[in-house]
């Protein structure tokens, strides 16, 4: 009983010794990744040309797609489009058709999550399970990331970082998602946006979010019109953004 007692003893304080090592080990981890550097997301390219790129965020809305790209092929605007893989991987046909029609695709994560409430490794793995899926369908790779739901928080900002990712946000919002949102209203927050605190938002360079919406279909044809008559033309984020100087354009 003594020996048995001995044993016991000792086998729980090498535990705990283990447990708190583990802790540690865990805690330092947590402690670095803060500290590590992590890129600010992209919201605007610096320029003082008139171009614009408009972003089409896609886990759903499929059959609107068509008309989005005919619509785009007569203003002979190019855009980029941030696709999901599980969308990618059901669509397969289309998303060759976007390419092929000189849009460019890019990165929307796998499963469209929350990516602040993941780890940087799982943050990675939606990123990486999507960009083979791209690969696969289209044979090029994505090097652009548009986070679900707009957040950038830690986690998210350094799994793509690590990647060799630049993360994109943008500088108008549609908000086309909304019911609410009008055809009407989606035009005027893009072509005459509304004062921000204080600030008008510059046009030059504006990254514009948009999603496969019917008022969508319905607002593009009206944003793209009154937009070229101002002179404004709409590039990819290839088209925009050389990768020697983010914030710079190619133009």
């Amino acid at each position: 009983m003594f020996i048995n007692l001995r044993i016991s003893r000792r086998v729980l304080s090498l535990g705990g010794i283990f447990l708190l090592l583990f802790a540690g080990i865990v805690l330092e981890n947590r402690i670095m990744a803060c500290k590590a550097p992590v890129l600010k997301p992209i919201e605007q390219i610096k320029t003082d040309q008139k171009v614009m790129g408009l972003t089409i965020n896609v886990d759903w809305g499929e059959e609107y797609i068509p008309a989005i790209l005919d619509t785009l092929d007569k203003g002979n605007a190019q855009v980029t489009f941030f696709v999901t893989g599980r969308w990618a991987k059901k669509n397969p046909e289309l998303l060759k058709i976007m390419a092929n029609r000189g849009h460019q695709i890019e990165n929307h994560g796998y499963s469209h999550p929350h990516p602040d409430q993941l780890s940087v490794g799982a943050n990675q793995e939606e990123i990486k399970k999507t960009e083979s899926i791209v690969e696969g369908i289209i044979g090029r790779k994505t090097h652009f990331y548009a986070p679900p739901y707009g957040e950038n928080g830690v986690s998210g900002l350094q799994a793509a970082d690590q990647l060799g990712y630049k993360t994109i946000l943008w500088t108008l919002d549609t908000v086309d998602w909304r019911a609410d949102s009008t055809p009407e209203i989606i035009a005027k927050r893009i072509i005459n946006p509304a004062i921000r605190f204080g600030i008008k938002p510059n046009k030059f360079g504006a990254l514009v979010l948009m999603h496969p919406k019917a008022n969508t279909v319905k607002a593009l044809p009206v944003i793209l019109d009154q937009l070229a008559r101002e002179g404004f033309v709409f590039q990819t984020l290839d088209g925009l953004i050389t990768f020697d100087q983010t914030g710079d354009t190619t133009s």
